[in-house]
C-alpha cells in the first residue's frame, strides 16, 4: 500500500508521519504545497471528501487568528479557493490520499494503521 502526503516539509507534524510511515515500510511520498500548491481541482475534491472546508482547513492555526476577520468568513468554494491560495499553511497537515483515494488530515498513528493495514 502507498500514501501520498501533502503538506510542509518544515511541520512537526508532517515530519511524525513520515517517520512513522518509514518505520512501517510503507511506500509514500510527500508534496510541500508552498512549493508545489494544489491546484482547486484537488482541494474542492479534499473538502467534499472529509465533509467540507471547515475539516479541511486549520481554524485553530497561527496563520487563521492571524486573519482579518473579514477573510474568516468564506461563504462559497472560489472565496475558500482564493484564501488557501493566499495563505498555504492553512490547510490542516499532512493531507494524506490513500491507494483507493479517500483522504484524512493531520496524524494519528491508529488511524493511519487501520487506513494502512498495520494494525
Amino acid at each position: 500500500m502507498s500514501v501520498k502526503l501533502y503538506g510542509l516539509a518544515k511541520c512537526s507534524t508532517c515530519i511524525k508521519a513520515r517517520t512513522w510511515l518509514e518505520a512501517q515500510g510503507i511506500s509514500h511520498t510527500f508534496q510541500d504545497y508552498r512549493d508545489a500548491p494544489i491546484d482547486p481541482v484537488t482541494l474542492n475534491t479534499w473538502a467534499e471528501s472529509l465533509g467540507g472546508w471547515e475539516k479541511l482547513v486549520n481554524r485553530a492555526s497561527m496563520t487563521w487568528r492571524n486573519l482579518d476577520d473579514s477573510l474568516k468568513a468564506p461563504a462559497s468554494d472560489k472565496e475558500w479557493l482564493s484564501l488557501i491560495a493566499q495563505y498555504p499553511a492553512l490547510i490542516r497537515r499532512p493531507v494524506a490520499v490513500y491507494a483507493d483515494q479517500s483522504v484524512t488530515v493531520g496524524f494519528n498513528e491508529k488511524r493511519y494503521a487501520e487506513k494502512l493495514g498495520t494494525a
